[in-house]
């Protein structure tokens, strides 16, 4: 076999696998997504965002105060807003539907989930052992967007019947700027 050439699982499967990844991802944001419509969340949606400054820089005050009250002013809207987000960030990844556009919103709404309900992972100290997820999900969407720039258009998705049809839609599908 000649240097740099593999014909394993991984490279026989590159389609399948990068479509596999991006539909399983989605289905995490679907149900992280349809769990926001949980009854009494938006109770105690301000206490969540209230106690992720507990232990915080004081830097960060001004930060955690404006969002602790935006949360309390209307949690409602916050929570239901986040969960439309997300369900729609699922339907994205799922079916392929405006991946560059999905990927992109789903690396913000990755950060402010990180860096607003987690508290950016901190605080950091003795006994400290998580980052938080949310800055994982973005460093996987940004992973998605290589991967997208990479391989070009996914095989199995509606971006890729709908290019067939519109070449145009290419603009809010693909990243061909890697």
């Amino acid at each position: 076999m000649p240097s740099g050439t593999s014909h394993g699982f991984f490279s026989s499967k590159n389609w399948q696998l990068k479509s596999a990844l991006r539909i399983i991802f989605g289905i995490v944001w679907g149900i992280d997504g349809a769990m926001k419509f949980s009854p009494g969340l938006p109770d105690v949606f301000p206490g969540m965002v209230s106690n992720a400054a507990a232990g915080q820089p004081a830097w960060l005050a001004p930060w955690f105060g404006f969002w602790a009250a935006q949360s309390a002013i209307n949690p409602v809207f916050w929570v239901y807003l986040v969960g439309v987000l997300e369900l729609a960030l699922a339907f994205s990844l799922i079916f392929g539907f405006m991946r560059k556009i999905g990927y992109v919103g789903g690396f913000i709404l990755s950060l402010f989930i990180w860096a607003v309900p987690e508290g950016f992972g901190g605080p950091y100290g003795p006994g400290s052992t998580d980052i938080g997820t949310g800055i994982i999900y973005a460093l996987v969407f940004i992973s998605l967007m290589i991967i997208n720039a990479g391989y070009g258009t996914s095989k199995y998705s509606l971006d890729a019947l709908i290019e067939k049809r519109w070449p145009a839609w290419r603009k809010v599908s693909e990243f061909s700027w890697l």
